[in-house]
């Protein structure tokens, strides 16, 4: 039986201050690019309703081109806390689309530094900034006078394993006005293979006086509770875990608050989530939606007898109707045989952005 200690609890019972803002969860859900749009964040804050979200990340230039706000930034005024995260390189362009975020709705606004995507971080952007602590300082400093809610720093613990350089970068971003961090325990060598190094959060948490998230192989509440004891940090952040499994941040927020676990869905009712996200991706974005939920049908298909066929068919549909009428099919067969237990024969996919 999972348990934590008294310490743990103790210092997790209070809300989570970041700045002046007071959210009532410990447990934060990732921003993820292609993923955590409006309707995933529903699906979410369902079992998680005091989290902090996060929207896709929004590059900052292109709002200074844009007539209107793209839909990635559409924030649900009953959402929240929300944060609107943000990637650039210029200051000005920065503060700037801060302004915007705050007009939009945003509770914080998120500084992306980690990315590791080479399209981001040939220009500047994303996890490059930790080789260049001057201008991640500037931008800090500009968006901090931009704007009057907290503004935050999700990042990485380094470039390379010989250029780890979170403790001065992220001392920086303190010092500039940053009011939380959010630490990914991996270099942006590393992308997202191997082990989060976990340690060097440790160590963060330690020298700095603001909130301090830790991120990074958070698959599991027994893992969110381990980096948590190990760690110190004031906060776990979920990413990949989510992928398929929207609740999974609402399942850790549960047993931190409870010191119980809830009992896991199964496979009729991931399925039956899919079909929620399959039909609410196809209303609010139309045939777009449609492709975009190829993945997420693929994520939240395995563990169970057949998975990997009717995730071979819902990876290529066209049609909304088409993957419901899928869907509904394996809901009805796995309801006649009673079939929940997982398929040996169907190994769980890996999770990659």
């Amino acid at each position: 039986m999972l348990a934590f200690s008294h310490n743990l609890q103790a210092r997790l019972s209070s809300p989570l201050k970041i700045g002046q803002l007071e959210v009532k969860s410990r447990v934060l859900q990732s921003p993820l690019s292609g993923v955590t749009d409006l309707v995933f964040r529903r699906l979410v804050r369902r079992h998680a309703p005091d989290s902090m979200m996060y929207t896709e990340m929004v590059h900052a230039s292109g709002l200074r081109y844009m007539k209107q706000l793209p839909q990635i930034m559409e924030v649900d005024p009953n959402e929240q806390p929300i944060s609107i995260q943000l990637f650039d390189c210029r200051p000005d362009f920065l503060a700037e689309a801060a302004q915007m975020a705050v007009a939009e709705g945003a509770n914080t606004v998120d500084i992306n530094m980690g990315c590791p995507v080479n399209k981001i971080t040939k220009n500047g952007g994303g996890s490059s900034l930790l080789r260049d602590p001057r201008t991640a300082e500037a931008i800090v400093r500009a968006v901090v006078r931009a704007v009057d809610v907290p503004v935050t720093v999700k990042t990485r613990i380094g470039w390379t394993d010989q250029e780890i350089t979170i403790l001065e970068f992220a001392q920086r971003l303190q010092d500039a006005g940053a009011q939380m961090i959010t630490v990914h325990g991996r270099t942006r060598a590393q992308g997202y293979n191997g082990p989060a190094n976990w340690e060097w959060i440790t160590r963060l948490k330690k020298i700095l006086a603001i909130p301090v998230i830790a991120n990074g192989d958070i698959f599991s509440v027994a893992a969110a509770v381990n980096c948590l004891e190990q760690t110190g940090a004031d906060g776990v952040m979920c990413s990949r875990g989510t992928l398929g499994y929207p609740f999974l941040v609402g399942e850790v927020d549960h047993f931190l608050k409870t010191g119980r676990e809830k009992a896991p869905p199964t496979s009729v009712e991931r399925l039956q989530c899919a079909r929620e996200h399959l039909w609410m991706l196809w209303e609010y974005k139309g045939d777009r939606g449609i492709q975009q939920a190829r993945k997420h049908m693929t994520w939240y298909t395995k563990g169970f007898v057949g998975a990997a066929e009717l995730r071979g068919q819902l990876s290529v549909i066209e049609t909304v109707h088409h993957g419901l009428e899928l869907i509904d099919r394996a809901i009805a067969h796995l309801m006649e045989h009673n079939s929940y237990e997982i398929a040996q024969s169907d190994p769980a996919l890996p999770v990659s952005l």
